[in-house]
């Protein structure tokens, strides 16, 4: 293999990378608030308070709602995911090798991603349920009487990521998982595991935090959390020839940030 890479392989195989990182990697990125190509260490997602609309006298002046805006921070950090590649193994398997480490580097900032987005849904104070149970029909529905009186919008934009064993759970409410309750076309058990139940898209996900066998999972508006990106996934390719390998770095800036903790009901549930 020539000391200097092509340049269309690192492109080739930078776009592995992206793709790969937007198919099987972020669960939640498209879930939150996003900013893209920040410039600078952090940057501000305003939150909008409530207007409030009133008369005025005829040629009067228009009242003003004086909204309040308050400024919620995010710093964004750097995360890399690299690994060597040998140029004699590449000979010798019948592997794509390229392939193989494109995945693994888009799946780790994938889960980064994730694990970002998740530790500011960690913050959330607000409780449905105090974990002495499973997701019962009963915690899901005083969260979503919880997200009504808040008047978080119901938009389409709500989503709910909760862990493995609460979407067994679910199946086991018939209003999740009947056909006579969802109709056939809603069925949970038909494609991919997530479903539209409430008006909020449900997701399972492997990585959310279970701390002494209680696992935290959350219902959420997209508008609430907060997610920033410096810089997307990047590949840079280096020859070593002391090692008689390709280094391969996958790198990216990013932060996530929560900005409307109204907006974000905790489900605690029990998991053995």
């Amino acid at each position: 293999m020539s000391t200097h890479i092509a340049q269309s392989f690192i492109k080739h195989f930078q776009t592995d990378v992206h793709l790969e990182y937007q198919r099987v990697g972020s669960k939640l990125r498209n879930t939150v608030r996003s900013k893209n190509d920040i410039q600078g260490s952090s940057t501000t997602f305003q939150k909008v308070g409530k207007g409030t609309a009133s008369t005025k006298a005829r040629h009067g002046m228009v009242p003003v709602m004086n909204l309040d805006h308050t400024p919620v921070e995010c710093q964004l950090q750097d995360y890399y995911a690299g690994d060597w590649v040998d140029e004699l193994d590449e000979i010798k398997t019948n592997i794509n090798e390229r392939q193989i480490i494109a995945r693994a580097g888009a799946n780790a900032l994938g889960r980064k991603t994730d694990e970002l987005i998740v530790e500011q849904l960690d913050t959330s104070t607000n409780y449905s349920g105090d974990g002495s149970d499973g997701l019962t029909k009963t915690k899901v529905l005083t969260a979503f009487e919880m997200l009504g009186d808040a008047d978080v919008p119901d938009d389409g934009d709500r989503f709910a990521v909760i862990g493995w064993k609460q979407w067994t759970d679910l199946l086991k409410i018939p209003e999740f998982s009947d056909m006579d309750f969802v109709g056939s076309d809603d069925l949970p058990w038909r494609g991919i595991q997530a479903k539209r139940w409430l008006g909020t898209l449900w997701i399972p996900h492997s990585g959310l935090t279970k701390n002494t066998g209680v696992r935290y999972c959350y219902w959420y508006h997209k508008s609430a959390v907060g997610h920033a990106v410096g810089k997307d996934v990047k590949t840079d390719i280096t020859w070593h020839g002391d090692r008689a390998s390709n280094f391969v770095n996958n790198m990216m800036s990013q932060g996530a940030c929560l900005i409307d903790p109204s907006g974000v009901v905790s489900l605690r549930c029990l998991e053995s």
